[in-house]
């Protein structure tokens, strides 16, 4: 169950509408590193964690719920950047060469689709993909994608801090990049407090696994390379389960097909 109250978690401003960013700021919303992305995924992390593991759920809940928000502020920005015109502003929108501008800078779908307003869509007018959505079921794979997400989303708000002159636009984004900072970290710490979170699954026993090359670094170099002496070819693995070792890439196998079923017409030379 959701409640909605009408203020934003974070207010917005725009003192300059700029048509050019409310398209990048999409990217925010409906890109692969978008807001989208993560509230769906803490979500469905969520509907899908069980009971004996409620402190979890919780968590999860409570950070998709703030991301719903995010959403929002951000869908909040756009409109201001698109709507937000002075009357100069909008007498120059007339003139050609700003119509010129706001269809090559701008998503045209923004207006043409949703009156000047926020789209589920990427800064290229791609539709928000569910694919982008990690939800595997088990807690610390979860967890890792979230710190990977939280990762790349906090990278596009820094760069899109970048691209912006507007003390409010800027202002909005140090607020969502901090909001990154935190997430990251709680992931991490949950992580911590697991048993045994790698390797993912931990459960699968791993003597069933193939020995020799569990815990080798293979090479695929043509010509044989000595060891690099790096943390990942030799010393104890990360999970305290191996020793790290330096192996070169074999050519045991066959890559031959075998030949089609003759019904299939593969074989240019059947009669």
């Amino acid at each position: 169950m959701f409640f909605h109250e009408p203020e934003l978690q974070y207010e917005v401003t725009v003192e300059e509408p700029d048509p050019q960013f409310a398209k990048e700021l999409q990217q925010a919303i409906g890109g692969v590193e978008g807001e989208m992305r993560v509230a769906l995924q803490y979500l469905f992390q969520a509907w899908a964690t069980p009971k004996e593991h409620e402190e979890y759920r919780k968590l999860l809940m409570e950070t998709g719920t703030e991301e719903l928000g995010h959403i929002e502020i951000l869908a909040t920005a756009v409109t201001k950047n698109l709507r937000n015109a002075t009357d100069e502003e909008r007498e120059d929108a007339a003139q050609d060469d700003m119509m010129r501008m706001m269809m090559s800078g701008q998503s045209p779908r923004q207006i043409l689709s949703a009156g000047e307003s926020a789209m589920p869509v990427d800064s290229n007018g791609l539709p928000f993909n569910g694919n982008y959505v990690v939800a595997s079921g088990n807690l610390a794979a979860d967890m890792y994608a979230n710190v990977m997400a939280e990762s790349t989303g906090r990278l596009l708000a820094t760069r899109l801090w970048e691209r912006t002159d507007d003390p409010g636009m800027k202002d909005m984004l140090e607020y969502l990049i901090a909001r990154d900072t935190m997430h990251q970290n709680q992931w991490l710490a949950a992580l911590e407090t697991l048993d045994d979170p790698v390797p993912v699954p931990a459960s699968f026993p791993q003597e069933k696994e193939n020995q020799e090359f569990n815990y080798a670094f293979m090479s695929t170099h043509r010509e044989e390379r000595e060891d690099p002496d790096m943390p990942w070819t030799q010393g104890e693995s990360v999970d305290g389960h191996g020793e790290f070792s330096f192996v070169q890439q074999n050519s045991d196998g066959k890559g031959t097909a075998p030949s089609p079923d003759s019904s299939v017409y593969s074989d240019p030379n059947r009669e």
